[in-house]
C-alpha cells in the first residue's frame, strides 16, 4: 500500500468574554500585538499550549551545528541482493560465479486480466460484444412488430366473425405470405470472421539435448615394493670399510700379476659387472617403460606432423605444371651438437625410422669434439643414441646385416666402430697409429662383404691418397692398403735417379652395387678413378670429371651403368661408366654439397647446395632442369651438407652447417609413378626401371654419336 500523508489544521478555540463570543482574527490580533493591550485570559493558554516540548534525552546543539548539512545518497541497490550466485557453464562444463545480480525489490504483484484493445485478442472481443449487442436490439424490434401484429389480427378476426361468420379458414396464399414476412423480419446472425495473418510467419522453439560427458578411467596394479630395514652402528660401518680396502687390494695384486692382455680382458670382465649392476638398480627397471611414455608424448606433441607425415598430400600439385614441392615435417637438433656441422646421414636398413647423423667440422681453422647421434622419427626431441668423440667424425655407415654397428671416420684420421647393443660411450674398435691409421681427414667409409674367413671388413678413402681395407679381428683392426693414389703427371726426378710420385688426395668414393671388385673414387683435382680390388697399381678408366673437388660419388641403384657426381664447381653430372663423357650436366649455381638417388625410381635424384636449396629433378619429366628447387633452411647464411631418401617413405633428410636435420616429405609430383591403363597391368620392378632410364640415355648416345 502506498503511504498517504495527511495534513491536520488546528484553528484556535474561540474566547468567551462577559457573556458575548468574540472571535479573534489575524488583523485584530496584529494589531493587539502592535499596541501592546491585553486581549484577556485566553492568550495565556494560548501561548502555553504553543510552548515547545523537549526530550529529556534531546541533544543541544549549537548554530552551526543546526545548520549543518549531511548529505546522504539513496541508491537502486538492493542490500539484500546475493552477491554469490553461480551458474553452470555447459560450454566449460564448471560452475561460474554470476557477475551481474538483479537489483529489483517486488513488494507487491497480482496477474491481471486487462487485455490491451490494439491486441488480436481485444479485436476479437469488441466483434463479439458488438454482435450480441446488435442481436439483441434485432429481436426486441421483432417482439414490438410481433405483438402489434397480432393485435392487429385479432380485431380484424373479429370484424370478420361479425361480418362473415360462415368464413372459417383463411386462404393458403396468405398463409403463405406471412411465413416470408417472419422469415425476413428475423435478422441473421454474421459469421465471426478471422484475422488473416500478413506475415505468414510461424515460430517453432525446441530444445536439443547436450552430449553427456563420459570420463573414462582404468586402475592399474601397483609396482611391486620390497621394504629393506637395516641397523648401522659404528662397528657394522667399520667392518664395511674393511672388507673394501681388503677387496682393493687383492684387486691390485691380481692386476700386478697379470699380463697385458690379461688386463685387458679384465677391464672387460669389470665393465660387463658394472653394467650388470647399473641393469639391477631400481632406476634402469624403469628405463624402458620411461622410454615408452617419452614417445607417447612426443607422439601427442607433434601429431599434427605424424598426421602431415602419414597422410598429408598436396593437392596443389595438379594445377602445377610438373612441378612438386617439399612439407617440412620435422627438426632433429641437440644442444651438444648445436655449433657442429652435419658431416654424414646414413638411414638403418633394418628400421626404417632410425637414422645416423655425423657431427664435426669442414673448417680446418675450428676444430672440436665430434659427436655420433642416432635419431627416431617416433621422439624428434631427443636422440635415441649419444656417442662422443675426440676428434671430429667426417663420415659413417651402418652394417646391413648387423644394423648394431656403425663405423665412423674422424678428421685426425682414425676410424672406429661403435657398437649400439653395449651401454658404454667408447667404440668396440679403433685405430691407431700402430695398426696404420690415415695421416688425413677419412671422407667417406663403407661397410663391405664378409671375407673368406667371414671376418667383418670395411674400406676407408683419406686425403693422403690411400685406399684402405679394414678387417675386424677378435680384439682389433688390420689394416690392408688396397691402392695409393696418384697424382698424373706429377713425378719429380731425385736424387740418383729416383721418381719421386706426388699422392692424389681422395675425397669420396662408392662401390658398385653388382660388381664387388670395382669401384668409383672422386679426388680433390677433380677427377673421378674407376678402380678394382684387385690391381693397386693402375686405374681401369679416369673421368675429367670437375674443375674442383668431387664433394660425392654414388652408383645408380637400378641401373649397372650409371653412376652420378657432384662437385664445389657448381655441377651435377650422370656418366654411363663405359663412355669418358657425361651423359647430363646440371649447372645449380652454387657448390653442391651432396647427391643421392631416390630408391622409388631410376631416374628421380636430389641435389643439397651451399646455399641452402634442395634440387630433386625426374629425368623422366624434365631432362634439362629441376622440377623442384626449394630453400629449406631458416636462415640464409645456413649451407646444406648432405642429403639422403628413406627407403621406404616418401621423404628426405637434410643436414646443414649448424648441427639441424630437417626432415621433408616429398608431394606427389616428385613420386609419380606410371599411371594404369584401362585394361593393362601396370608393369613394375626392377627391370622396367632400367629401361625407363636406358630410353633416356639411348637418346643422348644418339645425338653425341651424330656429333
Amino acid at each position: 500500500m502506498d503511504n498517504t500523508l495527511f495534513n491536520f489544521t488546528i484553528n484556535p478555540p474561540r474566547m468567551r468574554l462577559s457573556g458575548h463570543s468574540i472571535s479573534v482574527g489575524r488583523g485584530t490580533r496584529k494589531r493587539d500585538e502592535d499596541s501592546g493591550t491585553e486581549v484577556g485570559e485566553g492568550t495565556d493558554e494560548w501561548t502555553q499550549s504553543k510552548a515547545t516540548v523537549r526530550p529529556p534525552d534531546q541533544l543541544e546543539l549549537t548554530d552551526a551545528e543546526l545548520k549543518e548539512e549531511f548529505t546522504r545518497i539513496l541508491t537502486a541497490n538492493n542490500p539484500h541482493a546475493p552477491q554469490n550466485i553461480v551458474r553452470y557453464s555447459f560450454k566449460e562444463g564448471t560452475y561460474k560465479l554470476i557477475g551481474v545480480v538483479n537489483q529489483l525489490a517486488v513488494h507487491f504483484s497480482q496477474v491481471g486480466n486487462l487485455i490491451p484493445k490494439d491486441s488480436d485478442e481485444g479485436r476479437r472481443q469488441h466483434y463479439r460484444d458488438e454482435l450480441a449487442a446488435s442481436s439483441q436490439e434485432s429481436t426486441k424490434v421483432v417482439i414490438s412488430e410481433t405483438e402489434i401484429l397480432e393485435e392487429e389480427e385479432e380485431l380484424k378476426e373479429a370484424e370478420v366473425e361479425t361480418e362473415a361468420g360462415s368464413q372459417t379458414d383463411m386462404p393458403v396464399a396468405e398463409v403463405a405470405e406471412k411465413v416470408t414476412e417472419e422469415e425476413l423480419m428475423t435478422p441473421k446472425q454474421p459469421k465471426e470472421r478471422k484475422l488473416t495473418n500478413k506475415f505468414n510467419f510461424s515460430e517453432r522453439a525446441s530444445q536439443t539435448l547436450n552430449n553427456p560427458l563420459r570420463d573414462r578411467e582404468c586402475q592399474m596394479e601397483p609396482p611391486p615394493r620390497t621394504n629393506f630395514s637395516a641397523t648401522a652402528n659404528q662397528w657394522e660401518i667399520y667392518d664395511a670399510y674393511v672388507e673394501e680396502l681388503e677387496k682393493q687390494e687383492k684387486t691390485k695384486e691380481k692386476e700386478k700379476a697379470k699380463t697385458p692382455v690379461a688386463k685387458k680382458m679384465g677391464k672387460m670382465a669389470m665393465r660387463k659387472m658394472t653394467s650388470m649392476e647399473s641393469q639391477s638398480d631400481d632406476i634402469t627397471k624403469v628405463t624402458q617403460a620411461a622410454k615408452i611414455v617419452e614417445r607417447m608424448v612426443n607422439q601427442n606433441t607433434y601429431d599434427d606432423v605424424a598426421q602431415d607425415f602419414k597422410y598429408y598430400e598436396d593437392a596443389a600439385d595438379e594445377y602445377r605444371d610438373q612441378e612438386g614441392t617439399l612439407l617440412p615435417l620435422w627438426k632433429f637438433q641437440n644442444d651438444k651438437a648445436k655449433r657442429l656441422a652435419v658431416t654424414a646421414l646414413c638411414w638403418n636398413p633394418k628400421y626404417n625410422d632410425l637414422f645416423a647423423v655425423g657431427h664435426g667440422s669442414y673448417d680446418f681453422m675450428k676444430q672440436s669434439q665430434g659427436m655420433l647421434l642416432l635419431y627416431s622419427m617416433k621422439n624428434p626431441s631427443f636422440p635415441e643414441y649419444i656417442f662422443s668423440s675426440e676428434s671430429g667424425i667426417m663420415c659413417l655407415d651402418i652394417h646391413v646385416d648387423h644394423p648394431y654397428l656403425v663405423v665412423v671416420g674422424h678428421y685426425d684420421g682414425n676410424v672406429a666402430i661403435y657398437n649400439l647393443k653395449k651401454p658404454h660411450s667408447q667404440p668396440s674398435f679403433r685405430s691407431s697409429a700402430k695398426s696404420g691409421k690415415h695421416t688425413d681427414p677419412v671422407w667417406q667409409v663403407r661397410w663391405q662383404k664378409d671375407d673368406m674367413d667371414n671376418n667383418l671388413n670395411f674400406f676407408s678413402v683419406s686425403s693422403d691418397g690411400r685406399i684402405v681395407s679394414w678387417t675386424l679381428l677378435k680384439s682389433e683392426l688390420v689394416h690392408t692398403d688396397v691402392i695409393k693414389l696418384k697424382a698424373e703427371g706429377s713425378t719429380t726426378d731425385g736424387l740418383d735417379g729416383l721418381q719421386l710420385h706426388t699422392m692424389g688426395c681422395g675425397t669420396a668414393f662408392d662401390f658398385h652395387k653388382e660388381i664387388d671388385y670395382m669401384f668409383l673414387v672422386g679426388t680433390e683435382e677433380g677427377k673421378i678413378y674407376k678402380c678394382s680390388k684387385s690391381y693397386s697399381s693402375k686405374f681401369l678408366d679416369t673421368y675429367d670429371a670437375h674443375n674442383m673437388a668431387v664433394d660425392a660419388v654414388s652408383w645408380s641403384p637400378y641401373h649397372t651403368k650409371v653412376f652420378m657426381s657432384c662437385s664445389s664447381d657448381w655441377t651435377v653430372k650422370i656418366w654411363d661408366h663405359t663412355i669418358k663423357t657425361p651423359m647430363f650436366i646440371y649447372d645449380l649455381n652454387s657448390a653442391v654439397g651432396d647427391v643421392a638417388w631416390a630408391p622409388y625410381s631410376s631416374t628421380v635424384f636430389a641435389a643439397v647446395t651451399t646455399n641452402g636449396k634442395t634440387h630433386v629433378f625426374d629425368l623422366s619429366i624434365n631432362k634439362y632442369e629441376a622440377i623442384c628447387s626449394q630453400p629449406v633452411v631458416t636462415k640464409k647464411k645456413n649451407k646444406i651438407t648432405h642429403v639422403q631418401f628413406n627407403p621406404i617413405h616418401p621423404i628426405i633428410i637434410v643436414g646443414d652447417d649448424r648441427g639441424h636435420v630437417i626432415c621433408l616429405k616429398l608431394s606427389p609430383n616428385l613420386r609419380k609413378m606410371p599411371k594404369e591403363k584401362k585394361g593393362q597391368e601396370v608393369q613394375k620392378g626392377p627391370a622396367v626401371e632400367i629401361a625407363k632410364l636406358d630410353k633416356l640415355l639411348n637418346l643422348v648416345r644418339e645425338v653425341k654419336t651424330k656429333t
